[in-house]
């Protein structure tokens, strides 16, 4: 006769290990899942991602990360073209006239931080040999100023260092420019 195992047992069932892992993901995506959202909420959802200009991967991947939503867009000059003069060009004015969401714009020196129309304001954007410090308060200040919490400003720049300002100054997410103006969007 096999004895049974007591209270607190496992059963030699390893839960730390490979088993212990698969089991705790199963338990993991079978909530995510029953956890659906409304048809409703979903449709505000696509409304107010059309409204930032996003596709609504993008924007509920971001809702989902930060529980919060997007209030403003921050474009680095390097995004909006601004290579000689601080004027955004047509095509991208055009779409960012449209946002329902404050605009601004981070311009890299030698520009003047001026926010040449339809952006709500402009801050001098952190230089490329400011240490991870700097370049926070640089990303921080002008949202401070304007009362914006971090973690609900997207950043829309080029890929690369500009990219790493969203871990710097823990901003809501990064989207690359080409993405952003792409035809169509």
């Amino acid at each position: 006769m096999t004895e049974t195992p007591g209270i607190g047992h496992n059963s030699r069932q390893d839960f730390n290990g490979y088993t212990g892992r698969l089991h705790q993901w199963r338990r993991a995506r079978a909530a995510l899942v029953s956890n659906r959202v409304p048809v409703e909420v979903v449709r505000l959802r696509v409304k107010r991602a059309a409204a930032l200009g996003l596709d609504y991967g993008t924007y509920a991947g971001i809702r989902a990360t930060t529980g919060r939503d997007i209030v403003a867009l921050l474009f680095s000059s390097n995004a909006l073209g601004m290579l000689r003069r601080a004027e955004v060009a047509a095509r991208e004015a055009e779409k960012i006239a449209a946002l329902a969401a404050e605009r601004g714009a981070l311009v890299h020196r030698p520009l003047a931080p001026v926010a040449a129309p339809p952006l709500d304001w402009a801050a001098t954007a952190p230089r490329f040999t400011d240490s991870d410090g700097q370049a926070r308060e640089a990303l921080l200040t002008p949202l401070r100023q304007r009362k914006l919490p971090a973690d609900a400003v997207l950043l829309v720049g080029l890929p690369g260092w500009e990219a790493s300002w969203c871990a710097s100054a823990r901003l809501a997410g990064f989207v690359p420019a080409e993405r952003f103006f792409a035809p169509g969007r």
